[in-house]
């Protein structure tokens, strides 16, 4: 009970409070959602990724291990929701909006806090969420950015357009970096650093100008798998390949928390910058976020029955 009410004061509540401001200001003064879409894809998202890869303490001992997982649990999404979206007969671009909120989660500005406070007395957790949410960066500026290209007919183009985002060379620029141990002069790093501090709030307050006009009484079924996809398949799924990795311990917690999270807010950004079905995604992210108060909490609780310290 602490823990859920934790998430839910210490997480949720001021993420949904950002996206409530931004619902109710939208609604109020009509923002222009092109400039908030390219301010979050050219500024903000590139300072992000530039700083989450750059400051991130890898760990060569359980990088094996995790990256193996990762691969495996992302592979396996992918299977699964592509079976989906021909079972459910989705045109090209919905089943691309489709594809990518299960197979992408919100790993960063969501996973990384409850990661923190799950594993405060356990560094490991916190660094492995780390490493975690520099892979998302990569499957969604790859993976997910070739989905929504090719969904919007550009499929034959998508090498082109894939190397057109910036987010891309943020996250190849901090590899390079970090590998060669440069160090990022102050006049530069307080404004990467400032920005970047910036995006949550933006992020999540273009999500509620995304959602001000969707009608959340009749949603569609879509979203309902979405939301069962990313918040139950998943954790399944992981449960299963730690369990056949034979991961344990801290590891094996960290891993399977990861894999519970909402829907990426990257999706809802992405589909907005691509007119790729802006609002079901909007919808996907903030119905799988609101139930994910509830859904994580009972993956935390399951991950320490199933994966005991020093187990």
């Amino acid at each position: 009970m602490a823990i859920f009410s934790s998430i839910l004061l210490q997480v949720m509540v001021p993420m949904l409070l950002i996206v409530g401001l931004g619902a109710w200001l939208h609604r109020l003064f009509h923002f222009d959602m092109n400039t908030l879409s390219k301010l979050n894809m050219y500024v903000l998202l590139p300072a992000v990724a530039f700083i989450n890869v750059y400051d991130s303490e890898l760990n060569g001992k359980v990088l094996a291990a995790i990256f193996g997982f990762l691969l495996l649990q992302s592979s396996g999404l992918m299977v699964f929701s592509m079976i989906m979206a021909k079972l459910f007969k989705l045109e090209r671009s919905l089943s691309a909006v489709f594809q990518n909120t299960i197979v992408l989660n919100n790993s960063g500005n969501f996973g990384i806090p409850v990661s923190q406070l799950v594993f405060h007395q356990q560094p490991l957790g916190a660094a492995i969420q780390i490493i975690v949410t520099i892979f998302q960066n990569f499957l969604t500026n790859t993976y997910g950015v070739y989905q929504f290209i090719s969904g919007n007919g550009k499929k034959g183009k998508w090498v082109a357009e894939l190397w057109k985002n910036p987010v891309l060379y943020a996250l190849l620029l901090g590899v390079v970096c970090r590998w060669l141990h440069l160090s990022i002069p102050s006049f530069l790093w307080q404004p990467i650093h400032r920005i970047a501090d910036a995006f949550l709030a933006i992020a999540l307050f273009t999500l509620g100008a995304q959602i001000a006009y969707a009608r959340f009484r009749s949603l569609p079924p879509l979203v309902y798998a979405s939301v069962f996809g990313r918040l139950f398949l998943s954790p399944l799924l992981a449960t299963s390949l730690i369990f056949l990795l034979g991961i344990d311990g801290v590891t094996a917690q960290a891993l399977l928390i990861a894999s519970s999270y909402p829907c990426s807010r990257n999706t809802a950004l992405y589909a907005l910058e691509y007119d790729c079905h802006p609002d079901y995604a909007a919808q996907a992210v903030l119905v799988s976020t609101l139930l994910s108060a509830i859904t994580v909490t009972g993956v935390v609780y399951a991950a320490r029955l199933l994966f005991p310290i020093g187990g």
